[in-house]
């Protein structure tokens, strides 16, 4: 993880941003996430992607009955927080990519031919499936359509 966090953008324009986090250093975001991210990222990002919180804890792969407890602790665990920063530093990839978080938004949601037919947002439970997203993102930074 150390190396993708390296590379994805931070502060005003990447993750952070996403999730509406005051750090901008990389070691800052990985000390959060070992920490847990407060309930209040994942709202941020439900926002962005314009989706209820409930749906991105599905998202996330946690269970309702434990979505409803982090939302009344206001925390979340650290292997949560870990898959809540993939799915945020895809948004923010995306974003870049794309021109808007209204094009990434779109495009997260929509089937893709280059995933297998797949919604790039589906994939983003799994590192395998978020690091295809990521390779098909990076392949339309450079112009390579697939």
């Amino acid at each position: 993880m150390a190396s993708t966090l390296a590379s994805a953008p931070t502060g005003s324009s990447g993750p952070a941003r996403v999730l509406d986090l005051d750090t901008s250093s990389p070691s800052d975001l990985v000390a959060a996430v070992r920490d847990g991210l407060p309930f209040t990222a994942l709202e941020a990002i439900a926002t962005q992607l314009e989706l209820p919180a409930a749906e991105i804890g599905v998202l996330l792969g946690i269970p309702l009955r434990t979505f409803a407890r982090r939302r009344k602790t206001h925390q979340l665990t650290p292997p949560e927080s870990d898959r809540l920063y993939r799915l945020a530093r895809t948004f923010a990839q995306a974003s870049e990519v794309l021109g808007s978080p209204v094009k990434a938004r779109l495009w997260l949601q929509t089937a893709n031919r280059a995933l297998g037919g797949e919604v790039p947002l589906q994939l983003l439970d799994t590192d395998i499936g978020a690091r295809q997203v990521e390779d098909v993102l990076l392949r339309l930074s450079y112009g390579v359509y697939s």
